[in-house]
């Protein structure tokens, strides 16, 4: 039997092409997402070189240290002592989106993450709107963390009596001209991920490993000042602030996310996957609510407000000692250097799966056949993103963060319902426990969090989507892959018959 593809070019195939309305409703079936990236779309593939430590690592890596690191400063003046609580909130929000990430990425074991998700159950229409919020959650968010990088490495130098000036190390509107330092590390994050998938999550590993170190160390050293009054009156701004708070270090969760978009790369997606998405969510809420609490305990909460690199004061006036200021700054510049670096790989994957639908143009979808990366795609993001960190101030990056990734999540659990309803005779290697309840659940707590946020943030959302509208009628839909099947041949990939061929035939050359 043959399946039509969509490796083809868009142009050329347009009769029959489907109205506004019916080509935003037309879904990519999973099984040719799954064949299409098993054959490489015609070109070279992504190398498959990923165990279940590696996509751990790698969701770890773009999750953990960023809420900590760069805005508890921001974030503990809004909830007070109770910040504990607003992480906490927070993950399990994560969590409650995380386990539809589970289910779908065994399922959807492909490069494209929620977007791909999205495209499978709703439609092109929520499709692009997913890619396009996920471009500001992944771009925007590398951009918030490098941002956060000057404060660290001003603390490395001041152990040597050397600051360096506000002008290169602070974006405009926060006393600076340029953020040197963030751009530097966004930088070599992608010259590094040009290099090779491979050797970037090793050394992404070895960070990480790093970086919980350092963590368990400043929780070690913490404690040791402890003062369980520093907690009352614990809700001091009152549950609305506790609110506010879990809505801004939400952004902090994203990492899960990450590691979803490494379905090609994974040697064993579908089993891997869904255990390193799990296990990641455990470790890194863990660590915040612990250091959290350690950060309060050791500080009333008053002494944040304004306090950049608060973790790193906290050491040095607790220990009085310079060297170990010193370690702990090391320490932070690598931890923040591994979620760019690992945040910026989910986020030139994001825009390879777009690419090669037609919706984005074909340079972010070309694979070299030497590194086996993105090649032209990972250079211009990286251009992008570091402009981005070097001139923007942080507050407003975190937070327009925040609200894309929320609705990014929102949609992976109402996907994981749509498909439990309509396609149940799929092979799930996990499966949302609770179901309906946690999806629904998930998806409403994001909701719940999205209307926590400003009106600012809420403001920069509605120009985004403008513009990603924009973009969609004036590129998109012309180029769409999926619209350019004629009816026959879209029937055809839609029946569940060339979804399981396409997916038999992928398990057989997982097997070869």
């Amino acid at each position: 039997m043959t399946v039509p593809t969509l490796s083809g070019p868009a142009t050329g195939r347009t009769a029959g092409r489907p109205g506004l309305a019916a080509q935003l409703l037309r879904r990519k079936p999973i099984g040719q997402m799954v064949s299409e990236a098993e054959s490489g779309h015609g070109g070279p593939r992504l190398v498959r070189s990923f165990g279940v430590l590696q996509l751990t690592m790698i969701s770890v890596g773009a999750t953990l240290g960023t809420g900590i690191l760069v805005i508890l400063g921001e974030s503990v003046p809004l909830a007070g002592p109770a910040i504990w609580i607003s992480f906490a909130i927070a993950g399990l929000a994560a969590l409650l989106s995380a386990v539809s990430y589970a289910e779908m990425a065994g399922l959807v074991p492909v490069a494209g993450s929620s977007y791909s998700y999205t495209y499978a159950t709703m439609g092109e229409g929520m499709a692009w709107i997913c890619g396009w919020c996920l471009v500001l959650e992944y771009a925007v968010s590398v951009a918030a963390v490098a941002v956060g990088a000057g404060q660290y490495v001003n603390e490395t130098l001041a152990v040597f009596g050397q600051v360096l000036p506000d002008a290169i190390s602070q974006p405009p509107g926060d006393g600076g001209m340029v953020n040197i330092p963030a751009m530097v590390i966004v930088v070599l994050a992608t010259i590094l991920l040009v290099r090779g998938a491979k050797e970037s999550a090793w050394i992404n590993t070895a960070i990480v490993v790093v970086k919980v170190g350092i963590l368990i160390f400043f929780c070690a050293v913490a404690f040791t000042a402890f003062n369980a009054g520093n907690f009352e009156p614990l809700l001091p701004m009152g549950a609305a602030g506790v609110s506010a708070a879990a809505s801004s270090v939400f952004f902090s969760y994203i990492g899960f996310d990450a590691a979803s978009t490494a379905g090609e790369e994974a040697r064993n997606p579908k089993r891997d996957l869904p255990r390193a998405i799990m296990l990641s969510m455990v470790i890194v809420t863990t660590i915040y609510v612990l250091v959290a609490v350690a950060a309060i305990g050791a500080r009333p909460w008053g002494w944040f407000d304004g306090t950049d690199a608060a973790l790193v004061r906290i050491l040095e006036e607790t220990t009085g000692q310079p060297w170990i200021a010193l370690v702990f700054s090391v320490g932070a510049v690598l931890a923040i250097a591994s979620i760019v670096l690992t945040v910026l790989y989910g986020q030139t994957r994001i825009l390879l799966s777009m690419s090669r639908d037609g919706l984005i143009p074909k340079i972010f979808g070309r694979v070299s056949s030497r590194t086996g990366t993105p090649v032209a795609g990972t250079l211009l993001v990286g251009i992008a993103v570091a402009l981005t960190a070097g001139l923007v101030p942080l507050g407003a990056l975190a937070d327009a963060t925040s609200i894309g990734t929320l609705f990014a999540f929102a949609l992976v659990n109402v996907a994981v319902i749509y498909l439990r309803r309509t396609r149940p005779e799929l092979e799930r290697t996990f499966r949302v426990p609770f179901f309906p309840l946690t999806p629904i659940l998930g998806a409403l707590m994001c909701a719940f969090l999205m209307a926590n946020l400003g009106a600012d943030t809420w403001v920069t959302f509605g120009v985004w989507m403008l513009v990603g509208l924009a973009a969609y009628f004036g590129y998109g839909r012309r180029n769409s892959r999926v619209a350019a099947l004629s009816h026959e041949e879209y029937r055809e990939l839609s029946r569940p018959e060339s979804s399981t061929l396409s997916t038999t035939e992928q398990t057989k050359a997982e097997l070869s």
